[in-house]
């Protein structure tokens, strides 16, 4: 018997080459929990706690999705440095106080070390040392240096030898890597402003004499060449740069948004964490000769434009102002589908997944040059779309965007309802292609009941949610701005179609009562209780009158653990607290349930979620991190992160965002700004200014369930 294709192996019978899945996030945390990360645009580097990149570990400097630093080890007559504390100061730059270990001759600590580095136009870094020895010492300073040029997946994966085609060219004044293959080419050189005394091999090499508190340092430079992504930076002298003695373009930008306080210094602070994030992740792209800015993923693995992350994140953000919602839909549409591309998951209309810009993907190796595996991003740029309209009124744009809304809404009637049975279902045609293509992205993210998984295509059950909201919100752009009466009534009766169909198809009536997470490709219902119940809320999909019971689920605790609605619930027969997609708790995905309950008139459990997650981030330095554990509150007491979630990570540095927004209950409505607060008496008073909408700006202030907008003084 042929077998059949299932998210595990999509495409039976052709060999992949190194299939990605979005389980390959989950790769041992080889730098250990205590890791430093500076970032800038699609730019990271990734060390230890020394400052140190080990060779053979994920860390390094990525630049564009290529590694160009895989090797960056400091040692002192021939040791490692003890660490006495490092961290990030800014998102793009670190500090780290380090001291010499027991050397012969020298006890431990006689000489004391500070690195300090920052990603910018260049990656920069000042090592500075001092001895503390009486009599004058002799010691011999090390940089190695290694560069592999791997490509990202790579990192996460296995990496290519690709020694036999890297080029050496090192001076006493710095040291050059070049790689060239087929049609891909790369550069990395290492320039330092003290002359090595001696360079062996790969490694620079300074002999040094230092009498008691005499001081010495060097600066290392390493240029990054331009690409796509590259956002304005920080520039000029290293300490200058640490020290915030330079201009910085993050902070005028943060300077324009939304402001939020608090009486709870844990709901102010994450806030502030929120919104320094979403600045440290935003990537630059030019668009029809106009410089637009959007989110990028995630750090380390996803700084790039990723389809669904993109979108959710500029949705919550547009709270805090539309720029980045204005950029998303600019970036999107000029990346949209218009023709059936098998390896690249491509159909007329789709919007992109993701885009990398690595050797394996340039050589086409991969396919992500942009790929387009995704069954939601088009839905949800839809949602964007309408979502920007509301709070800008922009017309202009929405007019401009015309043809990319229908084409959107051409590919979910056609390409994306590949039977024609009124729901949108993916499968990859693609070698390399994503076996789930929803957000529950890993091999085995939708499952049944008893663990089995389903047979392609699937139809899981929030991309019905979405399509059915895209369409009321494109009838309601149909009636205003697009003026088409028409298509608003056949939009709308589309819905209602799918409306009713979606509350015979999906729902279960055992067990308590529920949505299945699918319809696997034989149309079984897959029989898994989910966290993807309150997508349907953010939707709307789900009847007034079943409300109650998709929210006794969702709170129940074998969904809710303390901390969040984990995305699995522990009926189910593969339920682990720390699988990726079968038990832990997301920030994003509590946030559109936040929403949804909230929508749906649920305040008090909104809020308890709300609570919940700002205590969350609170224990980890007022950042949510990508995703939890999903281990009971009343066991543990405390959050456990998932082991290697991404941090910063777009839609969970956005989440509080909509956390706020559903306790203030703060739509935009035909052109003004509603009120309906109900905010839990653990943050006291919340309020918010200059909070953009309809080209102006407002300031809103709640306690309680009592509140008020009105227009900024400034």
């Amino acid at each position: 018997m042929e077998a059949r294709p299932t998210p595990a192996d999509p495409t039976p019978g052709v060999v992949a080459v190194a299939r990605e899945s979005g389980d390959q996030r989950s790769i041992p945390p080889e730098l250990g929990p205590e890791s430093i990360a500076v970032l800038n645009g699609p730019t990271f580097m990734y060390s230890e706690p020394s400052g140190d990149v080990p060779p053979g570990s994920i860390g390094g400097l990525v630049h564009l999705d290529t590694r160009l630093l895989s090797g960056w080890v400091l040692t002192v007559n021939g040791k490692r440095l003890l660490v006495l504390r490092s961290q990030t100061l800014q998102h793009y730059s670190a500090q780290f106080a380090l001291a010499s270990p027991e050397l012969a001759g020298l006890p431990a600590n006689s000489l004391g070390f500070r690195r300090l580095r920052y990603v910018g136009d260049g990656f920069h870094e000042r090592v500075e040392l001092v001895s503390y020895q009486a009599h004058p010492v002799r010691i011999e300073l090390r940089l190695a240096v290694a560069a592999d040029f791997a490509d990202l997946f790579e990192v996460k994966s296995g990496v290519r030898d690709r020694s036999a085609h890297i080029i050496r060219r090192h001076t006493p004044d710095g040291l050059c890597f070049s790689y060239a293959y087929n049609d891909f080419s790369v550069e990395t050189w290492v320039r330092c402003s003290r002359p090595a005394d001696r360079v062996e091999g790969d490694e620079l090499v300074w002999d040094l004499e230092l009498h008691r508190r005499q001081e010495w340092f060097v600066d290392l430079d390493v240029p990054l060449p331009p690409g796509p992504g590259v956002v304005e930076s920080v520039r000029g002298d290293i300490a200058e740069v640490v020290h915030e003695q330079v201009p910085d373009p993050i902070r005028r930008w943060v300077a324009g948004r939304a402001r939020l306080s608090s009486d709870s210094e844990a709901l102010e602070r994450t806030m502030r964490k929120c919104r320094d994030d979403i600045a440290a992740l935003r990537l630059e792209l030019e668009v029809k000769g106009q410089r637009i800015t959007l989110p990028g993923a995630g750090l380390p693995w996803f700084l790039t434009v990723f389809g669904r992350d993109t979108l959710i994140t500029a949705y919550h953000a547009l709270v805090a102002g539309p720029s980045l919602a204005r950029g998303a839909l600019l970036a999107l549409a000029s990346l949209q589908g218009d023709c059936c591309d098998d390896f690249t998951d491509e159909e007329p209309g789709k919007i992109v997944h993701e885009i990398r810009s690595g050797e394996l993907t340039r050589t086409g190796v991969k396919p992500y040059g942009p790929y387009y595996g995704t069954a939601d991003a088009t839905q949800l740029w839809l949602i964007l779309l309408s979502e920007y309209w509301r709070w800008t009124r922009d017309d202009g744009l929405v007019q401009s965007l015309r043809d990319n809304a229908m084409a959107a809404l051409d590919w979910m009637d056609h390409y994306g309802d590949r039977d024609g049975d009124g729901y949108v279902e993916y499968g990859t045609r693609s070698p390399e292609g994503l076996g789930n293509q929803c957000w529950r992205d890993s091999p085995d993210g939708v499952i049944f009941h008893d663990g089995r998984i389903p047979v392609l295509p699937i139809a899981t059950c929030e991309l019905q949610g979405y399509g059915y909201d895209a369409k009321l919100r494109l009838a309601e752009l149909a009636d205003g701005p697009l003026d088409d009466p028409a298509l608003a009534r056949r939009l709308r009766e589309d819905a209602a179609r799918l409306y009713e169909r979606f509350n015979r198809d999906f729902w279960i009536e055992e067990r308590g009562g529920f949505y299945a997470v699918g319809l696997d490709g034989d149309k079984n219902r897959i029989d898994s209780k989910t966290s993807n119940m309150g997508h349907l809320l953010w939707s709307g999909i789900v009847p007034p009158e079943r409300a109650d019971q998709v929210v006794r689920q969702l709170m129940s605790p074998d969904l809710f653990s303390g901390w969040g609605i984990r995305t699995l619930s522990r009926e189910d027969e593969l339920f682990n607290s720390l699988g990726y997609h079968h038990g832990t708790v997301w920030p994003h995905d509590n946030s559109l349930a936040v929403l949804g309950l909230a929508r749906y008139g649920y305040r008090a459990e909104a809020n308890r979620i709300s609570v919940a997650l700002i205590e969350v981030a609170e224990q980890f330095g007022y950042r949510l991190p990508e995703a939890l554990s999903g281990y009971p509150r009343e066991r543990l007491l405390f959050a456990v992160p998932y082991p290697t979630a991404c941090s910063p990570q777009a839609w969970a540095s956005a989440t509080p965002l909509a956390l706020a927004r559903a306790m203030l209950n703060l739509n935009p409505v035909d052109g003004r700004l509603v009120l309906d607060p109900d905010i839990p008496s653990e943050f006291g008073r919340i309020n918010a200014q200059r909070v953009r909408a309809f080209g102006q700006f407002w300031d809103v202030e709640a306690v309680g369930r009592r509140g008020y907008v009105r227009l900024s003084a400034d």
